[in-house]
């Protein structure tokens, strides 16, 4: 006879019952009464051994879990208070081991998880036997699995959809049961590995593991397995991933500096922007006057002008983040780095490319959660795994990628990003967490959206920074979308699906304040969506409204609404809209105003004999690892920097001081080492700042071209060299020998990847001219040597020609500052 496993008191709506069998041990879920859930296998393989056939049930303990949490971004910021019921079954399998099932039900879902409370040292955990079958008459919205969830979401009848992997969150449709079920899972970190579903040529699906096997200690051995149920706006307006997840570590701690928000993003439009920093400026200047938060530099960013990038976005109140590949960021000397950029005033990181559910990759995910939490850092995950509750652990990780975004325009032209698989995603993968689709995409090749379709999708997709994937000068060539992503909220106090479905449209409604923002993204051919609004609690209201225009394009018109809104969308189109009760302004946008800069004196500085420098500034400081500050008298800091520090090497120290909107206004002091006596080469040596054509000024190789490492060796005339500075035409290189150095030695010439191209190449210190020569591609590279006695600042400069105007790639090959006096002008 089956034992009937039941919690002591069930929630209103959602009721799990569990049964052990002889041979299986079965959950069973109902909603409202009504089975929604049938047959759910549930079960284990742990060191070889069956759990699920052969496991007596010794007890069942119930309890009921109140709990709070505050959300810092999301669907819903503010505190949360929420109900679960957990039950916790003991089993003991016929071979003595025994094991847990947890089952905890709330309002809108059900979540199951396996434990060995009594495991003595490690095990190992070959399989996970979750499974069910759905009623055949199904309909299924999923993506084919990929570790790092990016191919297209589709919608099919469970009898199409072919045998093989599939992504979570997974979507169901169950008809006879007149609910929806969306499939995921939650509460990971790296004592697991994780999950994906597979479907077999029955009809059943399984939970299975990224690693065949896993060790396993004592307590919790797989993370939640989560089953949403409820209708579509129950599903789509669920917390329930993010209650199953940990507290964080330190529940009461001070997370006002975690801040959601609208950021400026230039990759998508322009590859190698990331390395010109006269390009962030002007994101930073369109991102002032749209009164967004944040700035995104991807790739090609470097070390010697992100201090001044930081500082000039912060005057209006804007922050930096930073894009890096998890590898540089492996192992404590790689992590390392993220205390260096914090020390700049950096605010966040975007880390890209893991790609991997292992084990293994969960603890490398561990480790730059604890990290980044400690430092004060925002996260955004690319390459990467799904949300699975990490908003509420670490409130400081505000976006995941994990979605088929407008990358895709990029990277795989001739298959345009579909209308389809855009309104799938707020019933599926936004439910869970963060996406970071980089919406907004007006100039993509190939779309077939209109553009109040990729408007709306700054509302329809949630992210803790919403990171804008077009030229900020796209959007203000579109008046309408300029005023209204001004408009756009930075974070979302409710979300509410107002109507549609996967497979048609999807109406999304995000309040900050007293305002709503909606938008409505819809697949198909034109037509016009009457949307309720009785959910808003708004009475008669106004609403400004932008949308497709006739012809094409964007039109905006305001007209007051009751309890619906009517709106023309074109084919495969949308709409955004602002509603407020009547009579409240819609309209309130302003720009950023401007800061001035910290005091710094001297910006630039040598250490003395005793590695110290003193620094005159009125604000706080933020020093480089290693380094040490000592407050004396009338606003002076005395600066100490470790042993470490190598000679022409130079820590950046970071003043802040008050700013706008909470973020500090920052300058920056570099503090050099004086150069030791002896030959020192260029390329080791820290640049006070460059300005270069075509990507980074590249140390030990030719320029190669916008992005970073990608020149190659340095070759003039056929001349191989290993070391030097590779820069184009035009470009500057700004150093601090700051007297030190008694000679300036180079082989200069026009490298060999820009055959006939010419330029002219010269060597400045301290504002003066020594030398300047013409140098063409194929001539034999020149030597130059130059008395700099006395210089403080270098400048080495490569110019085009009038006859030459296309850029050219120089090298200041093997180039050294020799230093031969026994001491330096601090210690004279």
């Amino acid at each position: 006879m089956a034992n009937e496993i039941g919690p002591a008191a069930l929630l209103e709506r959602v009721e799990p019952q569990v049964e052990t069998r002889a041979d299986a041990i079965v959950l069973t879920v109902r909603r409202a009464g009504r089975i929604v859930l049938d047959g759910v296998r549930l079960g284990l393989r742990v060191g070889g051994v069956d759990l699920d056939a052969g496991s007596v049930l010794l007890r069942s303990r119930v309890r009921e879990i109140t709990d709070e949490w505050t959300a810092r971004s999301g669907k819903a910021t503010g505190t949360h208070r929420y109900t679960h019921v957990e039950t916790v079954h003991e089993l003991r399998h016929d071979s003595g081991v025994e094991w847990q099932i947890h089952v905890r039900a709330s309002g809108d879902g059900v979540a199951v998880r396996y434990a060995l409370a009594r495991l003595e040292g490690h095990g190992r955990l070959d399989a996970d036997h979750t499974r069910l079958r759905f009623e055949p008459d199904a309909r299924v919205w999923a993506l084919d699995y990929q570790t790092w969830y990016e191919t297209p979401r589709v919608g099919a009848d469970l009898a199409e959809l072919p045998a093989g992997a599939y992504g979570f969150p997974l979507l169901v449709r169950l008809p006879r049961a007149g609910a929806y079920v969306l499939l995921t899972e939650a509460a990971i970190d790296g004592r697991f590995s994780g999950a994906h579903a597979e479907l077999d040529d029955d009809g059943e699906l399984r939970f299975v593991a990224a690693d065949e096997s896993v060790e396993i200690t004592r307590g919790p051995v797989t993370p939640w397995r989560v089953f949403l149920i409820g209708d579509l706006a129950t599903i789509v307006e669920s917390r329930f991933v993010d209650e199953l997840a940990p507290a964080p570590l330190d529940p009461a701690g001070d997370l006002r500096w975690v801040r959601p928000g609208r950021a400026a993003w230039s990759w998508w439009s322009d590859f190698y922007s990331g390395a010109q920093l006269h390009r962030q400026r002007h994101f930073v200047d369109v991102a002032a006057h749209f009164g967004w938060e944040h700035l995104l530099i991807d790739c090609g960013w470097d070390e010697t002008w992100v201090p001044e990038i930081v500082a000039y976005a912060s005057r209006r109140g804007i922050q930096v983040h930073l894009w890096v590949v998890w590898h540089d960021l492996d192992g404590p000397e790689k992590l390392a780095k993220l205390a260096l950029w914090r020390s700049w005033g950096v605010a966040g990181i975007k880390v890209d490319f893991m790609e991997s559910e292992s084990k293994d990759r969960y603890r490398w995910y561990d480790t730059i959660l604890a990290e980044t939490a400690r430092l004060g850092l925002h996260v955004n995950f690319h390459g990467s795994v799904i949300p699975r509750g990490w908003a509420r652990t670490w409130p400081q990780v505000i976006g995941y990628e994990a979605v088929r975004g407008s990358e895709y325009y990029v990277f795989y032209q001739g298959t345009p990003l579909t209308a389809v698989h855009n309104v799938i995603q707020p019933f599926t993968r936004n439910v869970v967490g963060a996406m970071d689709y980089t919406p907004v995409a007006f100039a993509a090749p190939g779309r077939t959206t209109s553009d109040g379709h990729e408007l709306a999708l700054s509302v329809a997709f949630e992210c803790g920074i919403t990171h804008f994937a077009d030229d900020v000068d796209a959007y203000l060539a579109r008046p309408d979308a300029a005023r209204f992503l001004a408009e756009l909220a930075p974070s979302w106090e409710e979300t509410v699906l107002l109507a549609g479905d996967p497979d048609h449209e999807a109406v999304i409604a995000r309040r900050h304040g007293d305002r709503w923002f909606l938008g409505g993204i819809a697949t198909g051919p034109a037509r016009r969506l009457t949307v309720p609004l009785d959910r808003l609690a708004l009475g008669p209201g106004d609403a400004w409204i932008v949308g497709d225009g006739a012809a094409g394009g964007l039109t905006s018109h305001r007209r007051p609404v009751d309890d619906k809104l009517v709106v023309d969308v074109a084919e495969n189109g949308g709409f955004v809209a602002v509603v407020a009760a009547r009579g409240t302004r819609l309209h309130r946008a302003v720009a950023r105003p401007e800061h001035a800069s910290p005091r710094v004196d001297p910006p630039v500085q040598l250490l003395g004999p005793d590695g110290a420098a003193v620094l005159l500034t009125e604000g706080q400081l933020r020093l480089p690892p290693g380094w040490s500050a000592e407050r004396l008298a009338d606003d002076r800091w005395r600066i100490e920097a470790p042993a470490a520090l190598a000679p022409g090497r130079a820590g950046v120290v970071t003043v802040e001081t008050p700013g706008e909107d909470g973020v500090p206004v920052v300058a920056h002091a570099r503090l050099f080492r004086p150069l030791t006596p002896g030959s020192h080469r260029l390329s080791a040596l820290t640049m006070v700042e460059f300005h270069n054509e075509s990507g980074p000024i590249e140390r030990d190789q030719s320029n190669g071209g916008g992005n970073p490492d990608d020149g190659r060796r340095m070759s003039i005339a056929g001349v191989e060299f290993d070391d030097g500075l590779g820069a184009s035409t035009p470009s500057r290189i700004e150093l601090y020998p700051g007297g030190c150095a008694d000679r300036f030695t180079a082989r200069i010439g026009v490298d060999d990847e820009t055959p006939g191209t010419a330029a002219r190449m010269s060597v400045h210190a301290d504002g003066v001219e020594l030398f300047a020569v013409d140098v063409r591609a194929g001539e034999p590279p020149r030597d130059i040597e130059l008395d700099i006695r006395g210089a403080a600042t270098l400048s080495l400069r490569a110019d085009t020609l009038p006859e030459h105007p296309e850029p050219a790639h120089v090298d200041w090959a093997s180039g050294r500052l020799h230093h031969h006096t026994a001491t330096t002008p601090a210690e004279q």
